[in-house]
């Protein structure tokens, strides 16, 4: 009697790993999103996740957008028509002739927060990014500034918290292979300055926000586990809970192999190997691949529809790891 009840103990101890396992990985699948650049293409997400889960979207929102709030409204009419939830990252505008994005003033931070607060989002909470890669001296009007960052960060958390609209801050997200020599600047170093200026500065964010990039190279194995790996997220978070003793949720706005003719072959394993091994971290809430369509253009090797907006290995490849996480 004793040896039959181990017996059925063993089984039902399986069975619930089981169950959990695949929880863990139908989770994993779940978080998955999209990063694009253009309101209109919020339309063809829907032709990469087939499904009808909610999944977030990440987007670019620049200065110059603001100046067309029927197309914005557009936008997020559609995204709540196609159970996508938008991340707004912030931008001012690209100074050609410099090559640089233009630092925000306290007027562009006011004109881009009074837009977003017009608009109908058909949700409650309000995902905003403030700015990008700010280690990047490319990103920050030429400069690597810290205590500029760290001030513009703390004025437009307050200005958008203000509304009372319930938004939700996320920082810059920084390059995490980036050296520590102009035009960039190590992105913990650069943190670290950050809390040095003002050690209260990581209270005015609500989530962590992470480019966590298989590098070097866009190209390294998803099995790598250093800072330059898609497990930077890991360091940075337990870096920021360091500091803070906060324990942040994160969303990975970028990450994303490049399409290249020596790891095309292995793409779908590089996926699936995220997804069941990295991606199902509890902590993270979205992953949103950079890009959708980037082609053409400088990011035509990431994109996920190419010029024609017909599917590229990098759809296919997605697609495939995702049906191999269903049980």
């Amino acid at each position: 009697m004793l040896k039959h009840q181990s017996k059925l103990l063993y089984i039902l101890l399986i069975l619930l790993f089981n169950f959990f396992s695949i929880k863990q990985l139908d989770a994993a699948g779940e978080v998955m999103g999209m990063h694009i650049l253009q309101p209109e293409e919020i339309t063809k997400v829907r032709r990469i996740y087939e499904d009808d889960l909610w999944r977030y979207v990440t987007i670019p929102l620049s200065i110059d957008d603001i100046r067309d709030w029927r197309r914005w409204q557009n936008f997020f009419h559609e995204a709540h028509q196609q159970k996508l939830i938008p991340i707004i990252r912030l931008a001012t505008s690209y100074d050609r002739e410099r090559d640089y994005w233009v630092i925000p003033t306290r007027k562009d931070i006011v004109a881009l927060v009074s837009f977003l607060s017009s608009l109908n989002w058909h949700q409650e909470e309000k995902l905003i990014i403030v700015f990008n890669e700010v280690n990047h001296a490319k990103e920050w009007g030429g400069k690597i500034d810290p205590f500029a960052y760290t001030h513009v960060l703390k004025f437009t958390s307050n200005w958008l918290r203000s509304e009372n609209l319930n938004f939700k801050i996320l920082p810059a997200a920084m390059d995490l292979a980036a050296a520590d020599a102009f035009p960039t600047m190590e992105a913990f170093n650069y943190l670290q300055t950050m809390y040095q200026i003002d050690p209260e500065i990581f209270n005015y964010i609500d989530y962590w926000n992470s480019h966590s990039y298989p590098n070097p190279g866009f190209s390294a194995s998803p099995r790598n586990t250093g800072q330059n790996s898609i497990r930077g997220f890991n360091y940075e978070l337990n870096y920021v809970r360091e500091l803070t003793t906060r324990d942040f949720q994160v969303f990975i706005t970028e990450t994303g192999w490049t399409s290249h003719y020596l790891i095309n072959f292995y793409l779908s394993d590089y996926y699936l190997y995220a997804l069941e091994n990295v991606w199902n971290d509890e902590r993270i809430l979205a992953v949103t691949p950079f890009v959708m369509k980037g082609d053409p253009g400088p990011f035509a090797s990431f994109s996920f529809l190419d010029y024609e907006e017909k599917a590229t290995i990098h759809t296919f490849a997605l697609k495939r790891a995702l049906k191999k996480l269903s049980p």
